[in-house]
């Protein structure tokens, strides 16, 4: 009897994360579609190029070495057959398995692939329409292959930072990642954009910012909504199992407050543009979902509804007023992702100590700075080191011409275009 139970208990858990891993890899198209939205169409084929080509970089270098630095004893290209974790499991059973999480070791793997894939994802929002696309993709290599997992296996994995300090006896905690995920992409992309520099034309001389619209809006409606769905496969697998009565409350709350805060996030940006500006800003109100999302993140299991959707409406304002400050002081994201996935991402880890005992402000301070000193750091050597040997930005011809020219040869919208090589 105890072994049926242990195995409904095994099959129920690995069933749901690979669903919610699912749900999360799906994300990767939400980050296409968001992205192809919001940039012009000139740039729209090598955007979503970049966005396939990192999720498959990403994974390829997780099972490489990524899993191995992060968790330290997965797999050096030794085969998904080093997943098998029975016997630690069998284990489990012979204990009783009383509040372990049981599942197989592939299916852990598969779920945390797919964090380091949307990890990147946040980089190329921000560097897009002037980045060489070769450079983008050699440091996907080294981000998701080594940056992201050594930065994982301080805080999800439970090593000590260089050996010096725990951030979990610090009383760091991050539940799906609004630090160890967002803010880490968020930082790369930072320190990328600062050498990039901005697109041509975003600022003038005097000091006014140029609009520069997507050319294709309900893309990015799309890309949102994917994303908002993606999302409670990222929060909802973080609780890590579900075959027992407390693990489904837990997974039910999280559902719950994931979709509150987003949809609070939402409504505080749209309040806040019609207010600002008098007009309903669809970006703005998009990118207040993906805020209210990332807000919540950090800690979506232990507030009451009402405080998360609190928290998502405060991350609503937040985002808005992030986008125009990085606009004022002439940083270029044409998404917004240094502002949802960073300055939210830093919100939503300090709003952990609210409602979670067992964090404190401290402790998510210094895990805040530890994750964005170390990635923004290593990034930014990684990106002046193939700025030196390679170039990361395209030349001014082929930037006014589009990314998918130089890049693809390949147009979007071929029917509507307009502007052709000179050659």
């Amino acid at each position: 009897m105890e072994n049926e139970i242990y195995q409904l208990q095994y099959a129920m858990d690995t069933f749901y994360f690979l669903v919610c891993g699912a749900l999360v890899m799906w994300m990767a198209a939400g980050f296409s579609m968001l992205e192809a939205g919001l940039v012009r169409a000139k740039n729209t084929t090598e955007i979503l190029t970049k966005n396939i080509a990192l999720y498959s970089i990403a994974c390829i270098m997780y099972l490489v070495c990524g899993y191995s630095i992060m968790y330290d004893g997965g797999i050096f290209l030794s085969g998904i057959e080093a997943f098998d974790l029975g016997g630690v499991l069998a284990s489990k059973a012979e204990e009783g398995f009383e509040g372990g999480s049981v599942y197989s070791g592939a299916s852990d793997f598969f779920f945390q692939v797919v964090f380091v894939a949307t990890a990147m994802s946040i980089v190329s929002g921000a560097v897009a329409e002037r980045m060489k696309l070769w450079a983008f993709l050699i440091f996907a290599v080294v981000l998701t292959g080594f940056i992201y997992p050594l930065e994982g296996s301080w805080t999800w994995g439970g090593a000590d930072v260089f050996g010096l300090y725990n951030l979990g006896d610090l009383g760091f905690s991050d539940f799906a990642g609004s630090g160890i995920v967002h803010l880490a992409g968020a930082a790369a992309a930072l320190s990328g954009v600062l050498l990039l520099g901005a697109r041509k034309g975003k600022y003038s001389k005097n000091g006014s910012v140029n609009p520069i619209p997507g050319s294709n809006m309900p893309l990015a409606t799309v890309g949102t909504f994917i994303l908002w769905m993606g999302w409670f496969g990222f929060n909802g697998g973080s609780v890590l199992k579900l075959a027992d009565a407390s693990s489904a409350h837990s997974v039910a709350m999280v559902f719950l407050n994931t979709n509150a805060a987003a949809a609070a996030g939402a409504v505080s940006a749209l309040l806040v543009c019609k207010l600002t500006w008098g007009k309903a800003d669809l970006t703005m109100l998009l990118n207040g979902a993906l805020a209210g999302l990332v807000a919540i993140t950090a800690e979506p299991s232990t507030p009451t509804a009402l405080q998360a959707t609190m928290f998502g409406a405060v991350a609503g304002v937040l985002v808005v007023a992030s986008i125009v400050f990085f606009d004022k002081i002439k940083i270029d994201d044409p998404v917004g992702a240094i502002s949802v996935h960073g300055v939210v991402g830093l919100f939503g880890l300090l709003l952990v100590p609210l409602t979670n005992d067992g964090s404190s402000f401290s402790g998510q301070i210094i895990g805040a700075l530890t994750i964005f000193g170390w990635v923004f750091v290593s990034s930014f050597i990684v990106w002046s080191i193939l700025k030196a040997v390679m170039g990361i930005r395209v030349t001014e011809e082929e930037e006014m011409n589009g990314m998918d020219l130089s890049d693809c040869g390949i147009d979007a919208y071929p029917e509507f275009v307009t502007v052709k090589s000179s050659n």
